[in-house]
């Protein structure tokens, strides 16, 4: 890896840039796939598959057979490590799972959120020379404790038209609905549009290359919601001086692996750091199956000389990797610096490969510099959060007037008027019920509203009284446990 020292702040900036190819020519591509796919369906997916995949592709869809033979094609010890990951992922994306909590946010009107789950979701698996069958447990676990009723899934076949056998067995497994031997942006684009034999879907998970990523992008467009912009994958490793060269270079190069357009990037304040880990990946590149494909990866990369770990992490919030490996000495303290990463992993022994198959998260991750606006996926990438109000006659006394007097500044008043007749038809009841007048009815409101602000202002000299408490107290406080 090229090694740049204490690069300037508009270096900084040039150094954090992708690898890209021209987004012009590329959507030209998508966008033409797209149209004979909206207009042909089945035939044009055919045909888009014949080309880039299987030219003796005939039909789209999995059959039963062919899942259930390939049960016999994996090996036990495959099979065990796979359950390993799912319990494990399964485990982690449960605990996100959340109660219902209920909020009076004024006398009578009640607030709160509930999940829904997405009714079909398409999954994209990446194929070609890295069948990534652990894509299927990062995507499908997670959207069964969710409750998604189906499950499609993508993936491409072979030249000689087969799915690896543990995708199919992964599938299986995990309660996919579905499977279908299409790859690459005819994949998008029949999810996203549906097609005679392939659904319609209501979002769209998985990662994939520029070309897929672009083709999200525009199934964003037409109306199917995507997880994230998730393309080449991306690891960034800030190393100091009680790394170990081996483990960082193993780090860098199971990034490197995944594509020629993947991006390695090490951080580190000490020189000697840095030209041990080179000296490590040349060594570990000649034994690998993939290393012409890891070796033109690592042309993208480089290494970075810092004054200090402070400057490595301020790179790195900037740059935004996908994956970030702190092996320091106190990678706790120094990811209380880090704003923006798609998954950190701690220490010398913490390798990305862990959260790849088996630690538990998921690692379907915002690539591309989009860890500063996006989440990885988790539980809530398949439901819905749906908002739930329900007013009493109370609440609509205690936020009526509000509501009135804001709408009719905005100069919506059938918004208003929405409010007023309910106003008025509560107000009527009280006092058909208690023979009030309706200047009665009128100074109790007052006198509830009177109320209502002492005691939010009772509430504040509380939490004012609270912060002026003695240094002592507040020391005792802070250093308490958490």
């Amino acid at each position: 890896m090229k090694t740049i020292s204490n690069p300037s702040q508009s270096k900084q900036k040039k150094l954090a840039e992708r690898p890209m190819i021209r987004q012009r020519k590329l959507m030209t591509t998508v966008e033409r796939i797209f149209y004979n796919i909206h207009r042909k369906g089945d035939k044009a997916v055919l045909t888009y598959s014949r080309q880039f995949d299987w030219p003796a592709q005939e039909r789209l869809e999995v059959d039963r057979e062919t899942i259930e033979k390939a049960a016999g094609l994996v090996s036990e010890r495959l099979k065990q490590a796979i359950e390993l990951a799912r319990k494990n992922i399964e485990s982690f994306h449960r605990s996100q799972q959340e109660e219902i909590r209920k909020v009076e946010t004024a006398p009578g009107v009640v607030c709160w959120r509930e999940s829904r789950p997405i009714t079909r979701i398409g999954i994209y698996i990446p194929g070609g020379t890295a069948p990534l069958f652990s894509t299927v447990l990062m995507l499908a676990v997670p959207a069964k404790i969710a409750g998604c009723s189906e499950i499609v899934l993508c993936t491409p076949p072979n030249e000689e038209g087969k799915i690896h056998p543990a995708i199919l067995y992964a599938a299986a497994l995990t309660g996919v609905t579905k499977i279908f031997a299409v790859g690459g942006i005819q994949a998008i684009g029949a999810m996203a549009f549906g097609t005679e034999s392939i659904p319609k879907v209501d979002k769209i998970f998985g990662p994939g290359n520029q070309y897929v990523m672009a083709a999200k992008r525009s199934a964003q467009y037409y109306g199917t919601a995507i997880d994230m912009p998730a393309g080449p994958s991306e690891l960034l490793v800030i190393a100091d001086d009680t790394s170990n060269p081996v483990f960082v270079a193993a780090d860098l190069l199971s990034q490197a692996e995944h594509g020629p357009d993947s991006q390695v990037i090490l951080l580190s304040d000490n020189k000697k750091v840095i030209k041990a880990v080179n000296k490590e990946l040349d060594l570990q590149l000649e034994g690998l199956p993939r290393k012409e494909i890891a070796a033109q990866a690592l042309k993208n990369s480089k290494a970075i000389l810092f004054d200090d770990l402070e400057e490595c992490v301020d790179f790195s919030n900037f740059y935004a990797p996908e994956h970030l490996i702190l092996a320091t000495e106190n990678p706790v303290l120094l990811s209380r610096r880090v704003t923006t990463a798609g998954s950190i992993f701690l220490g010398h022994y913490s390798c990305e490969s862990a959260g790849d198959y088996a630690s538990g998260t998921n690692h379907t991750l915002p690539t591309s510099g989009h860890a500063a606006a996006y989440s990885g996926v988790s539980l809530d990438s398949f439901v819905k959060k749906i908002t739930f109000q329900q007013l009493t006659e109370e609440g609509v006394i205690s936020i009526g007037n509000a509501v009135e007097i804001m709408a009719e500044e905005e100069q919506l008043i059938a918004h208003k008027n929405a409010m007023t007749l309910r106003l008025g038809a509560v107000k009527a009841r009280q006092i058909a019920m208690t023979g009030y007048t309706q200047e009665q009815v009128q100074n109790q409101e007052q006198e509830q509203q009177i109320q209502q602000g002492e005691s939010q202002a009772s509430s504040q000299t509380e939490r004012h009284d609270a912060d002026e408490l003695p240094q002592t107290e507040q020391q005792d406080d802070e250093n308490g446990e958490f």
